[in-house]
This record gives C-alpha cells, structure tokens and sequence, in this order.
C-alpha cells in the first residue's frame, strides 16, 4: 500500500462532506459570515431550495483584493488567535467558504467601506479564479449556484425544495433571535418574503416576530447566575404549548445550538406540566466564559461541551422551575381565545383531544358542554364511574396518605350562592381567581373577578393541589421502605458502582438501600414502599446510566412522583360531584396558594381565564 498526499481539490470536497451537509449549511456559514463582519442588515435570496441559488448580501466590514484571495483557502480566517480557549466569534475554523466553492459555483463581491470600489473572485468546483474589479456596494455579496454539481452523488441524499427551503429559513429564524439589532430578510423563487425588522435591545419583540405574538403573552422572563454562568432568555407557561420541541432555541454565548444536554433540561424543568407528546416553547440564552465551553466539537457548530454539564443543567431547571413557581400558574392567553371562537356563531367543536395516555377517555360532549370541554380537553369519568377511584392505600406509605387526608374538600353546609351578601361577594372577587358564582355541568367552576371571569376544572385542579402536598410530604422525611427477604444482587460494570454508591445517601433517603458487594456488583436491601413489586434491577441499571450522563440520580424520584401523581389523580374530587359555593371557594383559595396550580398532573389547564373586555367584544360592547 503506498501513501500518498490528496490533491487540495479532493481536501477541499472531503471538507464539504462535513460542514456543508445541505444548502441550510452553507446558509448557516455564511450569514455567520456575515454577522462575524459586523452586518447590521443580510439579505438572503434561494432558488431550487438554496441547491439552485443561495445568495447572502450584507452591509458589513468588506473585503479588499488581498483578502479575497485568501479567504477562499483553506484555513484562513480573521476571526482565530493563538488559541482554540478564547472563541468569540460564530465562525473559526476557515473551511466555510472554499468547502462551498469545490462543490459549486462561487462568487465572492466585496468593497470595504471608505474604498473607491469593490473586487470579485470565483471559484467553480475547486478551480480558484483571478481578483477582478467589480462594481459593489460597501459590504460582501456571496452567490453560490449548482450547489453540490462538482459531487452529484450528494444531490441523491437532498429532500423536496420545499423542505431544503424551509430548512434555510428556520436557520434565518435562529439567526434572528440571536441577532435582534440585525434587519434580515429572506426571498426567492422558492418561498414566500419573510422581512425581520431590527428590534435592537428589544429581545422579545425579535421572539414574537419569529413565534408569533402569543408568545409575548404567554412568556416568563429568565435571569439567573450560577458560578459565572447566565442564564437570560423566556420560558412559555406550561399550558402553551406546541406538538414538537422545534420551538425551543438555545443559544450559547450568541451562537445558535441544538445541543441534547440543553433540550433534556428544558424537558426536566417542565416535568409533571406538559401533557405527554406535548413540548413546552422555550428560547434560553447562556452567558459564560469560553474556555468554559469547547464550540469545536462538530463541524457544524451545532453541539458543544460544557466544562461542567451538571451546574449548566442544574442552572437551567432551577431557574425555570423557579420562574413556573412564580408567574407560571396564569392560564395561556390561547386558552380564552379558544373559548371566544367557540362561541362565535358557525363553530363547529373538534372531538377533545387525548391531552394523556394516563388520562381517562373524554366524555362525550353535548350541548354547551361542547364548548367548555373542547377547551380543557375532555373530562376525567362520570359521576357514575367516580366509586371505582378509591385511593389506595396498600403499599403507598402512611407520609402519601396523609397527604391525602389533609386536602379533602370540606363537606360544609352553605347557603346557595345567589344568597351570599353582595359586599362578601366582591371582596372574594379581588382575589387572583375570584369568588365561585355557580357550578356548571358537574365539573366546572365558574368564577368571578375583578375584571373578568374563571371557568376551573375542578378534578384538575384538585388533582394538582393533592399531588403538590403529596410530594411535600414525600420530600420532608425519609420515605417507608420494604426489606427484601433476600437481597437483589445486581451485576454492572465497577465504574457504575462506583457511581452508584456516590449516591447511595441520597438514595436511601428515597427508600432505596443499597451496599457493594464485591468490585462488580450491588446489593439492594430495601426498596421504596411506595413502588410495590417492581423491577429492581432495572431500577438500578437505569439509575446508573442515569448519573453517568447527567451525575444525577432523579429516576428513582420520578418513579415515586409518578406513583402520588397517580394517587392524586384517583383521590381527588371526581367531575360529576356537586360543590357548595364554600368548597368552590375552598378550592380556589389554595390554587392561589399552590405553585404549578394552573396545570393537572397531566398537563391539562386547570382553568381558563376571559377578561370583560373579550366578553363585551363578544356582544358588540366594544
């Protein structure tokens, strides 16, 4: 076999296999070009998808002759020192455009500002051409045709035009929130215009033009430090909510990431919130010092690596869960307006939607009842089938069931409502969820306040109040475990044992004893009461890969909150039960009180909120 050196041509196509995998890639390249040579305007034009044409036009710095020809060779950048630990700019590595220009047709148009004109050079499938004159205005212009002509093979693996095109433009939109004091605007042939106006300092006027105005409604501002590293950015309420994770955005120290230590906190943080198959809206901006974060780790600049990915994820769910704790309990805005179009005449309720697997098959809807029900997504049983939810109380533990006991609903006798005094009426209304004014179709609370009403889901919400005690007093003492008659041995690699029995405390706080036995084992002698008969091993397994990803041990918490989320659901007040005004008002007193009240356990809203204003529209008052 005989060695010998690849021709720069062959270098240049290898190169493109890895950092421009699809005509998005090369418009991720250069527009981070373009914002790297201080931009304050790009316009992006594609045709065929970007495989046809994809042209980028900016404003900024530009390039004279001498640069021009060196910066479609490999390895040259402005933007690099001496070191890999000191990264501050979105591109480094110099490989962006001559990986494009030998697997296309390149143009490259610059004039600095100040100069008396501009310069162009082009590069056609490897082949570099002369530094020519060239009439431009102040900036850079990058044409790139034919993309992947000099590699057909590639074409083979390109989708539709319609989703390469659509791929370019949700790199504009990360691009956008990153950058709000940049103007962008993307056309073609192949798309319809989008035009993003500069919003300067104004980060969440750039958000709504990118996720629509609902999300300004329906956003919780973050600000959090932890050892040096920030955290700003905006988290959606649970309830509002989307079908898949593609309206998360991450950004570490400005660059634009989709890195899966980051997604998997968004998904913790929003635990027990979200229904399942639903992902919470979300943009997260991280500040840190870059030798604390290794950007080289793909070519595409897509995924990096924390110094500390535990005090990142902990910062992350911490300041999130924090920020639900505090503003996350309001209804989503799309929740009344759900209820205003259903009221309109002509509409036509949709069957209500399987919010999760856990839940109860939907009641038929009749009548008014459409409307109400299509909003919450369905009920939880008829009274009729309320008597087979008993909660349990074999194997759960006394801490569990205590906490049932001490949020029963009150069986107080009150006077109907129509007879409460007016003056006592419009104190309660000051509150957040107002005073109860009548219970309809069995389930639902209907509320007034002060500038509007309430309509709660009364299984729901105290479904969540019941599940929040429960978990407090799951929290507040070691839990009741069960002894095995013999213990489990359980066989794993030694370096998860080692994992393992750096938490074996925190564990055995959650009922799970466990010793070493020998190099390669663990042996289990208690597990949490709570669980019953369960798969022990398993259990162990998974809590061992667990802490070798994410040095945490959560699973096992999971597991037991899955168990009281369980319990909360079949203990609490069933839909069907007739409420008197003062355990209405009972109920809405301690939502106020309880973080994550707007939200079951399963993810559903626990109430909806329709201001006075939506109302008297509704009537022509306004």
């Amino acid at each position: 076999m005989i060695i010998k050196q690849l021709s720069e041509t062959l270098i240049n196509q290898i190169a493109a296999g890895e950092v421009i995998e699809r005509p998005a890639s090369a418009a991720k390249e250069l527009i981070e070009n373009a914002i790297d040579a201080g931009a304050t305007r790009i316009e992006i034009a594609t045709a065929g998808g970007g495989k046809t044409l994809l042209r980028v036009i900016d404003n900024g710095c530009g390039m004279g002759p001498d640069d021009l020809s060196l910066a479609i060779r490999r390895h040259c950048t402005s933007k690099l020192s001496d070191t890999l630990f000191d990264i501050r700019s979105l591109g480094f590595r110099g490989e962006a455009l001559p990986s494009i220009g030998s697997v296309a047709k390149l143009t490259i148009t610059s004039r600095p500002h100040g100069a008396g004109s501009g310069s162009e050079i082009t590069v056609t499938g490897g082949k570099v051409g002369d530094v020519r004159p060239a009439p431009a205005n102040p900036g850079t212009t990058v044409e790139v045709r034919d993309l992947f002509f000099a590699t057909p093979a590639r074409l083979k693996f390109m989708k539709t035009e319609k989703a390469e095109a659509g791929a370019i433009t949700e790199i504009v939109k990360r691009m956008a929130i990153a950058f709000p004091a940049i103007r962008f605007v993307l056309s073609g042939t192949d798309r319809s215009l989008m035009e993003l106006p500069a919003t300067g300092d104004d980060h969440l006027a750039r958000i709504a033009q990118v996720l629509g105005g609902d999300f300004r409604d329906n956003a919780i501002e973050l600000d959090a430090e932890r050892e040096d590293v920030r955290l700003t950015g905006f988290a959606g309420v649970p309830t509002f909510n989307r079908g898949n994770s593609a309206h998360q955005y991450a950004f570490v120290n400005g660059r634009p990431v989709q890195d899966k230590q980051i997604l998997s906190a968004i998904r913790g943080a929003y635990a027990e919130t979200i229904p399942q198959g639903r992902y919470p809206v979300a943009v997260l901006s991280l500040s840190l010092d870059p030798a604390l974060v290794d950007v080289n780790v793909h070519p595409a600049k897509s995924d990096v690596r924390f110094r500390d990915p535990g005090l990142v994820r902990g910062l992350i769910i911490g300041a999130i869960r924090h920020s639900l704790q505090r503003e996350g309990d309001r209804a989503s805005t799309t929740g009344a307006g759900g209820m205003l179009r259903a009221f309109r005449p002509g509409f036509s309720p949709q069957p209500a939607q399987a919010w999760s697997a856990d839940a109860s098959p939907s009641r038929p809807l009749h009548g008014g009842a459409s409307v109400l029900g299509g909003v919450f997504g369905g009920g939880y049983g008829s009274a009729a089938s309320a008597a087979v939810y008993a909660p349990a109380r074999t194997g759960f533990g006394e801490v569990a069931q205590a906490a049932f006991d001490s949020l029963s609903v009150p069986t107080a006798r009150s006077e109907p409502i129509s007879a409460q005094p007016a003056g006592q009426v419009e104190a309660i209304a000051s509150y957040p969820l107002g005073a109860a004014r009548a219970q309809v179709h069995a389930n639902y609370i209907v509320a007034q306040t002060s500038d509007g009403l309430v309509i709660v889901d009364q299984h729901a919400a105290h479904e969540r109040l019941v599940f929040e005690q429960m978990r407090k007093a799951l929290t507040g003492r070691r839990l009741p475990s069960q002894g095995l008659l013999i213990p489990e041995i359980v066989d794993l690699p030694e370096e998860d044992c080692d994992r393992l029995m750096s938490h074996a405390e925190g564990l055995e706080q959650l009922g799970l004893a466990i010793e070493r036995f020998g190099p390669g084992a663990i042996a289990v002698r208690e597990t949490p009461a709570m669980l019953g008969e369960m798969d022990t091993a398993g259990l162990v397994r998974d809590l061992a890969d667990e802490i070798a990803e994410w040095d945490t041990a959560d699973r096992l918490n999971a597991k037991l909150e899955h168990v009281a989320a369980t319990m909360a659901c079949h203990g609490s007040v069933r839909s069907g039960r007739q409420l008197r005004v003062e355990e209405m008002n009972a109920l809405l007193r301690q939502m106020e009180q309880t973080p994550g009240s707007g939200q079951c356990n399963h993810g559903r809203p626990t109430y909806v909120e329709l201001k006075l204003s939506d109302i008297e529209r509704l009537f022509g008052r306004s």
